[in-house]
């Protein structure tokens, strides 16, 4: 049922950005449209991974990505949030999180079953902190990358904007992994 639901809302965000793109494509809005695009390829993802793969993330952090696209994407970009000041911050900070979560379940999946017992909890920590700003650091190179290729203002303000989008991820991953770490380290004891 999980994998339905994941595959019918993907579809959804990826069938919704493609009418957003035809409309500003015909409108003239490069923006828009080029926004729209990013927002078809990041709403495949997670039915291209269910699809193509065995990796299957759960439901709560696959609607949690979508929500986040939404956000970032068709309230920020599209609709102007980001006017806001706070708002790229926010979704900054809670894509810190929800990366961190998706360390974990991918830690989860991927690690040798017996080899749980024996990892520290310090390593859980260190990678789930680690997985979240290397998120953040992908996430930064595809705003360079687009402001340098398409001319788009995704760093609006320069170097202070890209640390401080950083800052946010690793604070959002940091209270993940310190949580992670802790229910690791409380596992060991049992």
């Amino acid at each position: 049922m999980n994998r339905k639901l994941v595959l019918v809302l993907s579809l959804l965000y990826v069938l919704f950005m493609a009418i957003l793109f035809f409309h500003y494509y015909q409108s003239g809005e490069s923006f828009k449209y080029l926004v729209a695009i990013g927002g078809i390829v990041c709403g495949a993802i997670p039915l291209l991974l269910s699809l193509f793969t065995k990796l299957k993330f759960n439901l709560p952090i696959t609607v949690s990505y979508l929500i986040f696209l939404f956000g970032s994407q068709f309230l920020g970009s599209i609709s102007g949030w980001y006017g806001l000041g706070w708002w790229d911050t926010f979704l900054h900070f809670i894509s810190g999180g929800i990366l961190a979560f998706a360390g974990i379940a991918l830690y989860e999946r991927l690690l040798h079953r017996g080899a749980g017992e024996s990892i520290s909890a310090w390593f859980v920590f260190l990678y789930t902190v680690s997985f979240a700003a290397l998120g953040g650091v992908v996430w930064e190179i595809y705003e360079f990358s687009s402001d340098q290729f398409f001319g788009m203002s995704l760093q609006g303000g320069g170097n202070t904007d890209t640390m401080t989008d950083l800052i946010a991820d690793t604070l959002g991953g940091l209270i993940i992994a310190i949580y992670a770490g802790w229910r690791t380290a409380r596992k060991l004891k049992k």
